[in-house]
């Protein structure tokens, strides 16, 4: 049995539009219509869906809120004061509750973020991405370096203290030193977090299908990736999942959410779920389009499916989870969150540590150095059958 009381509850809200879709990006987003972004009709669809997504609470309160994007900075303080006021009513917050707002440098307004902050708003994440202007044009983000520097500003301005930033390494045409001055320029800024993460080429984006010329190859990308980690832990980021550093105390609760196997109700087009019930754990996902999403009757009809995650998938999909941190799990953990026990992890713990991937240090299984780097071979190893 899952004792769903003890787990942690988070509220995802996904505000689906861009000025412009960027050419890496793989997410469900969307280049702001014609006719202007329509906001009112948006969020009373959220609303509705917050309302049937809430009978999955089972009475728990919500630790952390996050806006994700598209570019949540579009919308309105007021429609997100909106979304949070109705959140609060049906589900209760934390007394420590976070809540996230994700902001593109390009699209902040002069005192808008006082009033986010006055909606309830305390962390922004702000996407960087990079300090070097051609950089950024040739990832087609609208802003530019003094963007992000104006924003940093506004934020604090706010009275809002807990910042990440976004930033990429291993981009078209960019070297170690390059990389490292990126890196120097966000910590300028003083963030309490950085998201650190490395361009990919994702499938079905413009860049996969026409690559840019003069990316890095993968002996350079790592070289960036482990002098940055070394410049981040000598100013005093501790790293506590694969991409993420974060000041004492400044560990995004949100993400930690997802990366403890906790639950979380997804709303908004696209968005995804998972809730756990006594004797079984469900995943939902939303209607993808935000077309469809406001087209829909009503708020049962925006999920475009709910499923039980089979028991036999679920030492994978913890592990898929729990492995991005260093720290790795305690198996007493996996059996409160999947109702499994230890031996349903089976014998995939001890091949990764044959593959020196994985080790146990104080009774936690965590990966290794090596685990880490390859952590899609490591977590491969826990995939069914």
């Amino acid at each position: 049995m899952i004792d769903v009381a003890r787990i942690p509850l988070a509220l995802y809200v996904h505000l689906p539009w861009c000025v412009r879709k960027c050419p890496y990006c793989d997410f469900n987003s969307h280049a702001l219509p014609s006719a202007g972004m329509p906001e009112g009709a948006y969020v009373q669809a959220l609303l509705d869906d917050l309302e049937h997504a809430s009978r999955d609470a089972a009475g728990r309160e919500i630790v952390s809120v996050f806006f994700g994007g598209g570019t949540p900075s579009l919308f309105s303080p007021a429609a997100i004061g909106a979304v949070l006021e109705r959140a609060r009513a049906l589900l209760g917050f934390a007394a420590d509750v976070e809540v996230t707002l994700e902001a593109n440098p390009g699209t902040v307004e002069h005192g808008r973020f006082e009033d986010y902050a006055a909606a309830g708003v305390n962390r922004v994440s702000l996407g960087a991405q990079s300090f070097d202007d051609d950089a950024l044009r040739t990832l087609g983000r609208i802003h530019g370096a003094g963007d992000i520097e104006r924003a940093v500003r506004e934020v604090r301005r706010a009275g809002i203290d807990n910042f990440n930033l976004d930033l990429m390494y291993a981009l078209p045409r960019q070297d170690l030193a390059g990389a490292l001055a990126d890196l120097e320029r966000a910590l300028d800024l003083g963030p309490t977090h950085v998201s650190h993460y490395q361009l990919t080429l994702e499938p079905d984006t413009p860049f996969a299908k026409r690559p840019p010329q003069g990316l890095p190859d993968d002996d350079l990308a790592l070289a960036m990736q482990e002098a940055c980690q070394a410049r981040l832990a000598a100013a005093g980021y501790e790293q506590y999942e694969v991409s993420a550093y974060a000041r004492p105390g400044r560990r995004c609760r949100h993400n930690l959410v997802y990366w403890h196997f906790d639950d979380y109700l997804g709303i908004g087009a696209g968005a995804h779920g998972k809730v756990s019930l006594p004797d079984r754990i469900e995943r939902t996902v939303r209607v993808r389009h935000p077309a469809a999403y406001l087209g829909a009757n009503t708020a049962s009809l925006r999920v475009a499916e709910r499923r039980v995650v089979p028991p036999a998938e679920l030492p994978f999909e913890f592990c898929l989870n729990t492995l991005r941190l260093p720290e790795g799990f305690d198996p007493a953990e996996f059996e409160a969150r999947t109702g499994l026990g230890r031996s349903a992890l089976g014998e995939s713990t001890e091949r990764a540590a044959g593959r020196g991937l994985l080790e146990t240090v104080d009774g936690r299984w965590r990966p290794t150095r090596q685990g880490l780097r390859f952590l899609n071979d490591l977590q491969a190893l826990f995939l069914p059958g």
